[in-house]
């Protein structure tokens, strides 16, 4: 090699060298360039952000952050958290206290300006690396403050706008108020659990004291709460959590050198349940509208679906604008609790009231005479009990006007009739059979054997797409069961008849009419339907179910009022071929206007052990009566009016309903719709009082209105039946995929 190449060879490296160095200098600078950018774009935005940031007041930071429903009329119905509030002014908040929210909630407090870029870089690390101990996140307790006195704990409000919004209104807080108003307003605002805010009223509830009465571990219990209020209540069974977070108090207390170890040690040695007072000592309500039984079923609901949308009604402060209308969820609280008979103060009745017009629920009620239970079950939304006959207009007959344009006067044959693959006979409660008749006929008595048949001729396939159509679904497949018992709620029932009532299009109900957090925000809910069904097919199931309560052999001629254009079904629910429980198992009234749908359930929570007597199988129909008198008195709707798909014709002398265009209609004269003498009476012209009358004779001799079962289904073990004026008794074999329902009524 020759050795000149060298030289050369130094020369091209240590020119590459120097080409580099620009190459890395301007590399770097752009780096440098983006992150200044980032940092100025970051600035202006948050500066941005924070000019739209709502306003503060010493008001908002010393009340409580309650949440207040309101009904349909913008009246006050239930607080959340409106103990007898206690607030505890600086000078009574006792150090240890003080220094035990300090040192577990923001061990800087005392130094940082609201907000701590130190524990924010900390908790993001910790997180980044799962170090965490648990007891400091990022915000410091004046950014909690904030939140906890103009912002929401909804998912939809958590993201960076309004990080910059809460850490600007901090620094604000931190600049107008000292540092012990700051712990103050903390210290009286923050969700204690058991709906209770502020630990002056907690050490009432808790320990029936004053904060100066407090030992140290009970003072660090208190501090350890506001992070899981519910997690860390030391009244409950386990109390493992609530020890933990203690003495996670207590060790936080030592290493901000607040107390000593051997103090610590001390306390974590007294029982979180030392001194707790079962009478929670002087935290009495001071709103009489709180948790009152009256609203408790739609209260629960409306709580339910705030958690859904995000929100904690517990701590947001939030202002909950319903759909209830008061009046009548008084009156139908009234009637199930005092004038209608009931069996006994165990039966229960689920009773839903829902707005055809838009899908509102506007009463509810969950159960009869249930104490001081808040929050309890709600029989309006279960659907464990089987809805017997008043399936047959939403599976059977409301399919087979949909999808086969059958006319109200189609024949179907109420004849023998053996469950497909089975011996085991379909009954009514005759034990008899009626030859071929009209499905008008066979709706208004509430024969089952050509329910089941409708529903064979229709299929399950489209008979399942029109209950979907309707918000009714299930796990399992349905079957010919189901035609005579769906497991459905009262409020699924009342949602669906109401489709029925308004022409045909299905609104999904709703609770919540407006939602307005702390900060101002308003976000308002409205009507959110569809079409289930056409114009005829909604207008023929009424006019057939008008016959039901009007005409003399219909099944809810109880229901029957004066001057109201209604339409509705009944049905009852009987137990299995060779149970000894006589009776019914379940009762069911459902019925509409046009500006109301109700539906109503009666039964025992455990009918295994307690049966409905024939005496008691109208508590629905008398329920249903009592609240819809009332309703239509306050809004009365008018009769329906015929659609253009539908004609009336002439058949057999009597009047019937075709769908225009149909075969049907081809067939048959059509009549004058608004000619009464064409009428098949399907309006009674029986008074009040001699309706009152017909209903005492059913108290007193059911007559006809005995059931009997098919021995062939003793393998049953869910059967059902229905009964009322007209009653009719089904037991249908067991089904491996669905649950065996039947339905007479």
């Amino acid at each position: 090699m020759n050795n000149d190449e060298f030289p050369s060879r130094r020369q091209d490296d240590l020119a590459e060298s120097e080409g580099r160095g620009p190459l890395i200098k301007k590399i770097f600078l752009w780096v440098v360039g983006i992150i200044v950018l980032l940092i100025i774009s970051g600035a202006a935005l948050f500066f941005f952000w924070a000019s739209s940031a709502p306003k503060i007041s010493r008001n908002e930071l010393a009340s409580q952050s309650t949440t207040t429903i309101y009904d349909a009329n913008n009246k006050v119905v239930s607080r959340l958290g409106a103990q007898k509030r206690q607030y505890a002014k600086s000078s009574e908040i006792p150090d240890n206290l003080k220094h035990a929210v300090v040192s577990i909630e923001d061990r800087r407090f005392y130094k940082n300006h609201g907000v701590d870029p130190t524990r924010i870089m900390g908790a993001a690390l910790n997180n980044v690396f799962h170090r965490s101990d648990g007891t400091q996140g990022g915000s410091t307790l004046t950014q909690q403050l904030v939140k906890l006195s103009v912002f929401s704990t909804a998912a939809s409000d958590r993201t960076f706008k309004r990080k910059a919004q809460e850490a600007w209104l901090a620094i604000n807080v931190d600049r107008n108020f000292s540092k012990n108003e700051i712990l103050e307003f903390y210290i009286n605002k923050v969700n204690m659990g058991n709906g209770v805010y502020g630990m002056k009223t907690a050490a009432q509830y808790y320990y029936g004291k004053d904060l100066d009465e407090l030992s140290l571990a009970q003072m660090a219990m208190l501090a350890g709460i506001p992070q899981s209020p519910t997690y860390y209540n030391p009244d409950v069974k386990d109390t493992q959590p609530a020890t933990i977070r203690r003495n996670q108090v207590l060790n936080a207390m030592v290493r901000s050198k607040y107390i000593t170890q051997a103090q610590a040690d001390s306390a974590k040695q007294e029982s979180v349940t030392k001194g707790l007072d079962s009478s929670h000592g002087n935290t009495k309500t001071n709103d009489v509208n709180v948790k009152e039984p009256v609203v408790d079923a739609y209260v629960k609901e409306v709580l339910a679906q705030l958690e859904q949308k995000g929100y904690n009604p517990q701590t947001d402060g939030l202002q909950v604008h319903t759909n209830m209308d008061l009046g009548a969820q008084q009156k139908l609280y009234n009637a199930a609790n005092n004038s209608v008979s009931f069996q006994s103060d165990q039966m229960q009745t689920g009773v839903a009231v829902t707005n055809p017009h838009n899908g509102q629920v506007v009463a509810m009620l969950g159960g009869r005479h249930t104490g001081n239970t808040i929050y309890g079950l709600n029989r309006a939304v279960q659907t464990n009990r089987s809805s017997g006959s008043t399936a047959k207009p939403l599976m059977d007959y409301g399919p087979a006007i949909e999808y086969l344009n059958w006319p109200t006067f189609y024949t179907l044959r109420d004849t023998k009739f053996t469950w497909p693959g089975t011996n085991t006979e379909l009954h009514d409660f005759d034990n008899q059979t009626k030859g071929t008749m009209t499905m008008q006929d066979a709706l208004v008595q509430s024969r089952n054997i050509p329910a089941i048949s409708a529903l064979q001729k229709v299929g399950i396939s489209r008979a399942t797409t029109f209950l979907n159509g309707l918000g009714i679904s299930q796990k399992k497949a349905f079957t010919l069961n189901n035609g005579i018992g769906l497991y459905v709620s009262p409020l699924q029932v009342s949602a669906a008849y109401a489709a029925f009532a308004n022409g045909g299009t299905y609104y999904k109900p709703y609770y919540i009419s407006s939602i307005t957090t702390q900060d101002g925000k308003s976000i308002n809910y409205g009507k959110n339907g569809k079409r289930a069904m056409s114009k005829a097919t909604a207008y023929m199931i009424t006019y057939m179910l008008k016959g039901v309560i009007d005409s003399s052999d219909g099944t809810g001629t109880a229901a029957h009022i004066s001057g109201v254009h209604q339409a509705g079904k009944t049905g009852t629910t009987n137990y299995p071929s060779g149970h000894s429980q006589s009776g019914v198992m379940d009762s069911w009234m459902a019925g509409y206007t046009k500006n109301y749908s109700v539906a109503v359930w009666t039964g025992y929570d455990q009918p295994m052990k307690n049966s409905i007597s024939s005496a008691y199988e109208r508590s629905a129909i008398m329920l249903y009566r009592a609240i819809m008198d009332y309703l239509d008195g306050k809004n009365h709707a008018s009769d329906w009016k015929m659609p253009d798909t539908v004609e009336a014709v002439r058949y057999r002398g009597r009047k019937g309903l075709v769908v225009k265009d149909s075969k049907w209609a081809l067939q048959y004269t059509a009549i004058d719709d608004s000619d009464s003498s064409n009428s098949d009476s399907s309006a009674s012209s029986s008074s009040d009082s001699d309706l009152s009358s017909s209903v005492s004779s059913f108290f007193e001799s059911r007559g006809r209105d005995h059931e009997s079962s098919s021995s062939a289904s003793s393998a049953s073990t869910n059967a059902t039946s229905e009964s009322n004026n007209n009653t009719n008794s089904t037991t249908p074999p067991s089904n491996s995929t669905s649950p065996a329902a039947g339905g007479n009524q």
